[in-house]
């Protein structure tokens, strides 16, 4: 594995004279030698006794360096070739990859859905996988997947004996029209600006960022986000079960990842387990799990600075690339940041009730641990208030998230087209429109430019801040079936853009 691709390894045997040895050559990382041991024990544990002579493996090519246990299978059928026990002709155009057990079990192992595509795309026509990797491998529906449960079982395929059945894609490799959990909006008492602000996030793909008093709703909303996202659609499932089949969070047989997925870290995460990256070669971060879904930083100020500083460039390129001394990987990270953070170190500024203890010189500390860049990259912000006692005793439920979800996909349907009569210009929703896709795509009246100008005059908005207002604006639009943008949209999207530009203003409850 190379990030979230694969490169194809062809492993070499060969038995000379000398004194009794085995040798693995071609960058072999600790994972891959130890891997001696396990091949040897297997073979014996299976019934073949090695010869006296010096055993060489090589992994080509050599000059790239290979990880991980998926070599044993292949070292061991690599080694059965050289002793005369497999004929060579059996292994034309076979991938063979899994770890393996002292007792020649073949195991699961991480990457093999993209290490299935890569082979396809070599031209290789079969596989043999482990039995709890077999779905994943599956879904590449060009290559004849094998599963084999023992090293024995490995061999009486080779040998004709006993073929092993081609594993079939099964029923769970179409994504699922609706949603996974029982999480719903209509659970959430008041909040009718912050539900508002997660229909307009979830029509546009925008990040929003919620500052609220403790016990306000901020989490609640959060984690009901994904109940009113459109579904992942196939190409977005395989980008997404790739991502974990390499981080090896698939559970064994299961062939695609179908919701959308919802990470939220605790804020003591590092940087390496929020971005990617660590010792040896690097490892899946946090954002990448997020991708095609949803980030949530709850307490947002309380995240390392340099963790948070380290999102501002994935958050505009849609990937992270890591650079280490043995090379540079990477990986996608297309994700929706919410984040959730009180106004200040006691949680009640302004909230109107005297509670809040902070000094000034406490708030300003509290306020500078997020950095102008950073904010500039939410696409909303907004207040979430305390309710009033007489809402929270409210039973009359709201808005269920299956009706906001209907104007979602609404919305993206028409984002779609658009994109589609103009060449797909790269974007799947607006939050991806770049700056010459925004000429084109978000055409203002005189009212919603003379209004947009003036705006950015008064707030000093950066042309990064612009831009981002004039999507949020598109993605208004959109939720109100409007082909062009008035200045009724430019307004609301205005409104979300100031909490970071003006000083938080006295908040009451809701009632």
């Amino acid at each position: 594995m190379q990030g979230v691709d694969a490169i194809v390894v062809k492993v070499e045997a060969d038995l000379a004279r000398g004194l009794p040895a085995m040798h693995i050559v071609g960058l072999a990382e600790s994972a891959v030698r130890e891997g001696r041991e396990r091949v040897t024990a297997a073979l014996a544990n299976a019934g073949f006794t090695l010869p006296p002579r010096r055993i060489t493996f090589n992994l080509q090519p050599a000059d790239v360096r290979k990880d991980g246990s998926a070599f044993d299978l292949p070292l061991a059928v690599a080694l059965l070739a050289a002793m005369g026990e497999v004929r060579t002709e059996s292994l034309a155009g076979t991938a063979f990859i899994g770890e393996l057990g002292l007792d020649g079990e073949v195991r699961p192992v991480r990457g093999v859905l993209p290490i299935a595509a890569r082979c396809a795309a070599e031209g290789i026509g079969s596989i043999v996988v482990p039995p709890q990797n077999a779905a994943e491998a599956a879904v590449v529906g060009q290559l004849r997947v094998h599963a084999a449960r023992s090293l024995r079982d490995v061999l009486l395929h080779l040998s004709g004996r006993r073929p092993l059945a081609r594993h079939l894609p099964g029923t769970d490799t179409t994504p699922v029209p609706g949603p996974l959990h029982d999480l719903d909006l209509a659970d959430v008492k008041g909040q009718e600006s912050g539900k508002r602000a997660l229909e307009i996030a979830a029509a546009g793909q925008h990040s929003l960022r919620m500052v609220g008093a403790p016990g306000a709703g901020k989490s609640m909303l959060a984690r009901r986000l994904p109940g009113i996202l459109p579904p992942l659609s196939h190409p977005e499932a395989i980008e997404v079960t790739r991502v974990y089949s390499v981080a090896g969070r698939l559970r064994p047989g299961q062939a695609l990842v179908h919701e959308r997925p919802f990470r939220a870290p605790h804020h003591s995460i590092s940087e390496a387990g929020l971005i990617g990256g660590g010792g040896g070669l690097a490892r899946v971060g946090e954002i990448s799990l997020a991708h095609h879904g949803v980030l949530f930083l709850d307490e947002l100020t309380l995240f390392s600075r340099a963790v948070l500083e380290g999102l501002r460039q994935p958050l505009e390129d849609g990937l992270v690339q890591i650079g280490r001394a043995r090379g540079s990987l990477v990986y996608p990270a297309r994700f929706m940041l919410v984040a959730a953070m009180n106004p200040c170190p006691c949680g009640f500024r302004d909230t109107g009730d005297g509670r809040c203890i902070c000094t000034p010189h406490q708030r300003q500390q509290y306020d500078a641990r997020l950095s102008g860049p950073l904010l500039d990259r939410f696409d909303l912000h907004i207040e979430v208030p305390p309710l009033a006692e007489a809402r929270l005793s409210e039973r009359a439920p709201g808005e269920t998230s299956k009706r906001v979800r209907a104007r979602v996909l609404a919305a993206r349907e028409r984002q779609l087209a658009r994109l589609a009569e103009r060449g797909g210009l790269g974007a799947a929703a607006n939050s991806q429109l770049g700056p010459r896709e925004l000429r084109s795509c978000c055409q203002l009246d005189a009212a919603g430019e003379g209004l947009l100008q003036a705006a950015t005059r008064k707030l000093g908005l950066s042309a990064r801040a612009y831009h981002r207002v004039l999507r949020l604006a598109r993605t208004i639009a959109d939720l109100d079936g409007k082909a062009s943008i008035g200045a009724g949209h430019v307004a609301e999207a205005i409104q979300y853009r100031t909490l970071d530009r003006i000083p938080l203003r006295p908040v009451r409850p809701v009632g």
